[in-house]
């Protein structure tokens, strides 16, 4: 199967091969001919398979026929909407690339900067709008958009924007959206709450679902080091020193630990730099741009921060706190083994998140091998007990921090803030 296949137009498909785009992935293939045809879409599918083009492609690709057909005006057509900023930075990249040899454009709306450039750039003309829901409110609000033209309407992390308490702000930009439209959600999880809504919202759909169930993207090679939390700055120095050329992205469980770490590091002459929720637009994106282009090696990020980070070479994934939610290792751990790549993601694990632990090898259907050669190991660990699993990693691996692998991406399952109020864009 090809994009041809797929009925893609020759602007389209010239883009998609400077992109390196040969064949679609399942989500892709899947999805494409039913959002042709007009069809509403419920889709599900495990990070890093390709959802953002799943839904992009046939947008662009109606909106030319649109443009056709109306004359060229230039109207908001399509708008999308997903929960963090960086995210919906990634998705404007995405249209941009997939579009540019169309007219189609497209502009990208959150908060956390002044919004004099986006509404800037609305004055001048957009076909699509990608937009976190607060500055979008906002900026309706002012009279700056209108969603009266909308005729395609994403929701894009539907589950994590519930989770993350936009609801109500969902629910106000829905009313807004045209009956007549047609509706897309895509998600890598589909919990009750999210198949109850899109019941409300999505008129008669279709339901595409890759792998459901599926935990872990399965060319990611998986390990966790048993350590004491006092330890885990050391360990992580002895991992990175290591291999002092290979990318890590580090997950820390809060702002504050993100900033720690970065001293930590510094300590050892490790450069470092964090992203999260209380640094400025600009200085996440200048190091989530210096981490992309190679001249950071180790980015820590919060997983609400870490939300569109999607590296070509990222060689490993670090749980430097385990979560407590195991949706959340398995979002996290997809930033690496991205598509077709394979990837290495490892955590620490200390005696009060051996709980955690289990749950997540629970939730995945397997044990997560244990590395013990290594200098900080917690004597007192223990063998966790686990319900039966259907199967295993091989622990006679390569130890996974030799690897170089590809991949790139994070998703989170809680917005909040450190003191555990909701924090939006």
């Amino acid at each position: 199967m090809t994009f041809t296949d797929l009925g893609i137009t020759a602007p389209i498909l010239k883009a998609l091969t400077l992109e390196g785009y040969t064949n679609p992935t399942p989500i892709q293939e899947q999805s494409i001919p039913i959002l042709l045809k007009g069809r509403d879409l419920l889709g599900c599918a495990q990070t890093g398979t390709g959802k953002t083009a799943a839904f992009s492609i046939p947008i662009i690709q109606q909106l030319i026929q649109d443009r056709q057909e109306n004359g060229g005006h230039r109207k908001v057509r399509a708008l999308v909407v997903t929960p963090t900023r960086e995210l919906a930075i990634q998705i404007g990249e995405n249209f941009t690339s997939y579009s540019r040899f169309t007219d189609i454009r497209n502009t990208v709306i959150f908060g956390g900067i002044k919004q004099a450039r986006q509404t800037d750039a609305l004055r001048k003309g957009a076909d699509v709008i990608i937009a976190t829901p607060g500055r979008l409110l906002d900026l309706m609000n002012q009279g700056f958009i209108s969603l009266r033209d909308i005729k395609y309407a994403v929701l894009d992390e539907a589950d994590q924007m519930l989770d993350m308490g936009f609801i109500h702000d969902i629910k106000k930009i829905i009313a807004k959206l045209p009956a007549d439209r047609q509706s897309l959600f895509f998600s890598a999880t589909m919990p009750p709450a999210i198949v109850e809504l899109s019941q409300k919202i999505l008129g008669d759909f279709d339901r595409v679902t890759i792998k459901p169930q599926q935990a872990t993207a399965e060319k990611v090679e998986q390990a966790v080091y048993f350590v004491t939390k006092k330890n885990k700055p050391e360990l992580l120095i002895h991992l990175l020193e290591k291999n002092p050329n290979d990318s890590a992205l580090v997950f820390s469980r809060t702002k504050h630990g993100a900033n720690k770490i970065v001293k930590q590091l510094a300590k050892a002459d490790i450069k470092a730099d964090a992203i999260h929720g209380n640094k400025s637009q600009t200085a996440r994106q200048r190091a989530l741009g210096d981490f992309k282009d190679g001249e950071l090696k180790v980015l820590i990020a919060t997983d609400i921060a870490a939300r569109g980070i999607d590296v070509e070479e990222l060689a490993l994934v670090v749980n430097y706190d385990l979560p407590n939610v195991p949706e959340t290792y398995v979002h996290r751990i997809g930033r690496t083994g991205r598509a077709s790549a394979s990837g290495v993601a490892i955590s620490f694990c200390d005696a009060e998140e051996r709980p955690f632990l289990k749950d997540i090898q629970k939730l995945i259907n397997q044990q997560v091998p244990v590395i013990s050669d290594h200098p900080f190991v917690d004597d007192t660990a223990s063998e966790i007990p686990l319900e039966k699993t259907k199967s295993h990693h091989n622990r006679n691996k390569k130890r996974p921090v030799n690897a170089k692998h590809r991949g790139g991406g994070s998703r989170t399952n809680s917005r909040r803030s450190d003191n555990g109020r909701p924090k939006r864009d």
